[in-house]
């Protein structure tokens, strides 16, 4: 049996329109965001199936989500589609930037020049004071995935509902890629990868699908 993942980053938060280190303070979704997940809900509910199609057997079975209120809130619109209730797991939750959290791209660059160029080179091992490392990222977003797909070995349809630099990790780990190339890939707000894990392995579908084009899964 094939277990299908519907995996989305979080909407628009509000000021998300200034690119901040937000990390795991804990912000509210703006009405954009709001907006953007219900067009991905849709799309997720054409694909796998919602309380619209009675009987379908392709509908989600759970809608999982970090325990970041942004992450839960995009989760609860998704899973109304289906009659469920999201289920949180802290592993999901995003990076902890430490000190550089609430700060811009921006600001960072200018206060800590050299932090900033050695994240720049080397994403992987370096973390901000009291922030996490790449790789400190990964051995818990990993243990996340291994716990979800450990309850849906028998083909289910799920949702996992996370954050840009979560679901980058997870990406790169499904796809083999070495975690040093992360920011190869894109995640906007409200995206949809799709990946079946089939016996021989998982299967990457989409990457950053969009709800935007109608009726379609273009990426932006």
């Amino acid at each position: 049996m094939v277990t299908t993942l519907y995996l989305v980053r979080h909407g628009q938060t509000e000021g998300g329109t200034v690119k901040r280190y937000k990390g795991s303070i804990d912000v509210p979704l703006s009405q954009t965001g709001i907006e953007q997940v219900k067009a991905v809900s849709a799309l997720i509910n054409s694909l796998a199936g919602g309380t619209g199609n009675p009987g379908n057997q392709g509908s989600l079975k759970a809608v999982y989500a970090s325990g970041l209120k942004r992450a839960q809130r995009s989760a609860e619109l998704i899973a109304a589609a289906h009659g469920l209730m999201p289920v949180v797991i802290p592993g999901l939750k995003e990076r902890s930037f430490g000190k550089w959290e609430g700060m811009s791209f921006d600001e960072v660059m200018q206060s800590h020049p050299d932090e900033f160029e050695a994240w720049a080179k080397d994403p992987l091992r370096f973390s901000p004071v009291g922030g996490e490392s790449t790789l400190e990222v990964k051995d818990r977003v990993q243990k996340a995935l291994d716990e979800i797909l450990c309850r849906h070995e028998s083909g289910d349809a799920i949702a996992v509902v996370a954050h840009g630099g979560v679901n980058r990790v997870m990406l790169c780990g499904l796809l083999g890629m070495p975690l040093e190339n992360i920011f190869r890939i894109e995640q906007d707000f409200a995206c949809l990868n799709i990946i079946e894990f089939w016996e021989a392995g998982p299967v990457v579908k989409l990457i950053n699908g969009s709800a935007r084009t109608t009726g379609g899964t273009g990426c932006p």
